[in-house]
């Protein structure tokens, strides 16, 4: 059997699966808590070691992802802030990035202040079309490399400033690598190069220099932050399914929503977005969760009148509860109702926000009617009775009052065995085996 194992760290449990890469199945599942507070290596091993034993396989390649430590804590700095600055915000999304700040217009000594008080690992500068104003952009790049800026910078602005601001920066001792103007011309947003450059700043200095790991190994082995694994697993997930499709991801903190859109032709139009569209989207809620951010769930929920006459204060009290103690468990079936209650009210307060565009950016919003498959995953639906996932799932696809384009006849399934992360990670070496574990899992 040719096998893989595929690793993410997380931030409180590190998973690992053994990949049979010609059948598509997973032969080995294990987890072990991430052990931050001494060497993430430990647990790493620990997972992996039970990984492997479980499905009887010695020394195969290691594929692994991480979002201990934080992940990717990213900056994005623009010439206006509802083009260049925003243009940026979706791209660093896409790249799996949790985007910590963002600025637009010209950096003075308050923005720089505001801007390292962020504390981001990359920071990612763009501004003005291809050809267009270089000035901003111009200003930005001095302004970084005379306040002796150390935390790297892609620069994937105006390309006829690109050679001399990297030179600029270079110069000063900026860390800097160069990628494609994310918004080369109005109305055109092209995500990939910086995507890409994003990734090999993640690889090459932010997962060393969060000091997870005494040695060099975690660093070789980590290939992608987390959330851009999962992204590219979406990917592979649609091009398979050969149509739109969504994900929702409940965490304890964050809430994650990603779309495959099929591109339209009518978005080239003259009312089209002047940002451009992003037809493979991400976006993260940071206020909902089912652990750390519950209240954050119930707040949102109400404010979207989602709950029920007298819901209100019950939920507030279970969820203040389970924010004192992220490592709660639900202990019977009231417990066990309250969490899927709230796992229900993030899932559906979050796809709100992404469909109706607040959380990327879109004033058009993104339209979701075709999506044909709808994918759960987190664990709270991971390791929830079928029942109980079907349900939160159901209460999305029956969300009729949100004001959002709801998918006419979407298929809910459950990444139970949490495979959209392992495809990710295979999608470059093993493309076929990346299908079929997202088809052998998933139905994709």
């Amino acid at each position: 059997m040719r096998a893989a194992v595929c690793a993410d760290v997380g931030s409180t449990y590190t998973k690992a699966a053994v990949v049979d890469l010609d059948g598509g199945r997973l032969v080995g599942v294990a987890s072990a808590p991430t052990t931050v507070g001494t060497d993430v290596l430990h647990g790493l091993d620990a997972a992996v070691a039970s990984a492997t034993a479980v499905a009887g396989v010695g020394d195969v390649p290691w594929y692994v992802c991480s979002s201990a430590g934080g992940g990717l804590r990213l900056a994005v700095i623009g010439y206006e802030p509802l083009v260049t600055a925003q243009a940026g915000r979706r791209v660093g999304l896409s790249a799996g990035a949790n985007v910590v700040h963002v600025a637009a217009g010209r950096l003075g000594a308050a923005d720089l202040a505001a801007l390292r008080a962020a504390r981001p690992d990359v920071v990612l500068l763009a501004g003005g079309t291809d050809g267009g104003d270089a000035d901003t952009l111009t200003h930005n790049a001095t302004r970084l490399a005379r306040a002796r800026w150390r935390v790297p910078v892609v620069l994937a602005g105006n390309v006829d400033a690109r050679d001399g601001l990297c030179a600029l920066l270079a110069g000063a001792g900026v860390p800097v690598t160069v990628a494609d103007n994310v918004l080369p011309r109005i109305g055109v947003l092209a995500p990939a190069s910086a995507r890409a450059a994003i990734r090999e700043v993640f690889l090459r200095h932010v997962i060393g220099g969060k000091r997870l790991s005494r040695g060099a190994r975690f660093a070789r082995l980590v290939r992608a932050a987390t959330p851009d694994a999962v992204l590219t697993g979406v990917e592979v997930l649609a091009d398979s399914v050969g149509g739109d499709l969504a994900v929702v991801d409940v965490g304890g903190a964050t809430t994650d929503v990603y779309s495959v859109l099929t591109p339209d032709e009518r978005d080239s139009g003259p009312g089209r977005e002047v940002t451009g569209t992003l037809w493979r989207a991400r976006t993260v809620e940071g206020d909902l969760g089912v652990r750390w951010s519950a209240p954050g769930v119930v707040r949102a929920a109400a404010e979207e009148r989602l709950l029920d006459v007298g819901e209100e204060p019950v939920l507030a009290a279970a969820a203040a509860a389970r924010a004192a103690d992220p490592g709660f468990l639900p202990g019977g079936d009231a417990e066990r109702v309250v969490d899927r209650r709230i796992a229900a009210l993030a899932a559906t307060v979050a796809l709100r926000r992404h469909a109706r565009g607040a959380a990327t950016g879109e004033r058009a919003g993104r339209d979701l009617r075709e999506v044909r498959l709808l994918v759960g995953s987190g664990g709270v639906l991971r390791h929830a009775d079928p029942l109980d996932a079907a349900a939160v799932l159901g209460a999305v696809l029956g969300d009729h009052a949100g004001g959002w384009a709801l998918p006419r006849a979407a298929r809910p399934v459950v990444d139970v065995d949490y495979v959209l992360a392992a495809a990710g990670l295979l999608a470059v070496e093993h493309p076929r085996s990346a299908v079929a574990v997202l088809r052998h899992h998933l139905g994709g």
